[in-house]
């Protein structure tokens, strides 16, 4: 099950009390105070793993806790500290406070950490407070607590390349073409519900990752249908290829089935409707002869389109090389990185 939202609740250790002990021991007339020091506290650590594209671990577990540092001991020691929670998350993974909406980190590579609660202090032993004139302290430090707060996950897919179009489009047939991949693939709509991630290999240097996510529909952005729940991971992506049926099943034609998902990409982000596009015409082993299907699309759009047929294999070296074309114009040229909002109302933050 593919899982993209969590809300938890971590708790850095607490640190250990400061002890308070006196020397004891044999032939050492009046030993003076001895107690350790407090351990510190575990913190809680969040890092990106590279194997790991969900965030299905956080299902049904809300509560995650570094352990408390030890108290002090006798003889000068310390106690141990706690161990730190370290958390692994997929890379391209956001991480919120939850009650102030604020991004604490954006774990947009693998190996990336971030601590999110630091453990608390360890308090000192009375040896600490041991002076000339006040040579048997009987006072020692608690420990402080450690951090607590609420986040909000949220996972952005990472890829080169995002997939869109309505249901049926060709969308995961299209992936499972071009690389290992192997999402589900029927006809009927709406058989893609979790994004799927492909490697599209030409040769050993060459490559990159494609992402086939759920169908758009009319309405996408406001939360109808599937797509809207998955139209954050297009943000990611360099660039788009938007797959049109030759024959949509909603619209009259190509071109309005095109300018649909764009008016869904342009009401859901400006910046997602900005990113570059290559326009696909799939199932072309159904196109006639005189190819004019293609032609009107690119007319009425006023831009190219590639026609593709996953099934039959045609087109697909000529996309491939198309996307690698752009992909090396869009690195090239440098891009922003994409903008990061929070994800919570404007009146839900303090």
């Amino acid at each position: 099950m593919f899982i993209d939202e969590a809300d938890i609740h971590v708790k850095a250790g607490d640190g250990g009390d400061g002890a308070v002990t006196f020397r004891r021991e044999a032939h050492v007339p009046r030993g003076g105070p001895s107690g350790g020091d407090g351990g510190d506290g575990g913190s809680v650590i969040f890092r990106a793993r590279h194997d790991l594209d969900t965030l299905m671990d956080f299902r049904g577990r809300h509560h995650w806790g570094a352990a408390d540092g030890r108290p002090g001991r006798s003889k000068n020691m310390a106690g141990p500290a706690g161990a730190d929670l370290v958390i692994d998350v997929p890379p391209g993974t956001l991480i919120y406070d939850k009650d102030s909406g604020l991004l604490i980190k954006d774990l947009n590579r693998p190996g990336m950490e971030t601590v999110v609660a630091h453990g608390g202090k360890g308090g000192r032993g009375n040896a600490r407070f041991a002076t000339p004139t006040h040579q048997t302290p009987r006072e020692a430090e608690p420990g402080t607590p450690g951090e607590e707060r609420r986040l909000h996950l949220e996972l952005k897919l990472i890829a080169d390349v995002g997939l869109v179009g309505l249901p049926n489009a060709g969308k995961s047939t299209l992936l499972s073409r071009l690389s290992a991949a192997r999402p589900k693939v029927a006809d009927y709509p709406f058989t893609t519900l979790d994004p799927h991630l492909g490697i599209v290999e030409a040769d050993p240097d060459h490559r990159f990752v494609m992402a086939d996510l759920p169908g758009l529909i009319d309405g996408a952005h406001k939360g109808v249908g599937l797509g809207d729940a998955f139209l954050r991971h297009i943000e990611r992506t360099r660039m788009i290829v938007h797959l049109v049926e030759l024959q949509p099943h909603a619209h009259d034609s190509p071109a309005d089935a095109y300018r649909a998902i764009r008016a869904e990409l342009t009401a859901y982000s400006p910046r997602l409707a900005a990113k570059p596009e290559l326009v696909v015409l799939t199932k072309a082993d159904l196109l006639p002869a005189d190819d004019g299907p293609r032609a009107e699309l690119a007319d009425a759009i006023g831009r190219p389109v590639l026609a593709i047929s996953s099934v039959a294999g045609m087109g697909l070296k000529a996309l491939v090389s198309a996307v690698f074309e752009r992909l090396a114009e869009v690195r090239a040229e440098g891009g922003e990185e994409d903008e990061v909002t929070s994800p919570f109302p404007a009146e839900d933050t303090p």
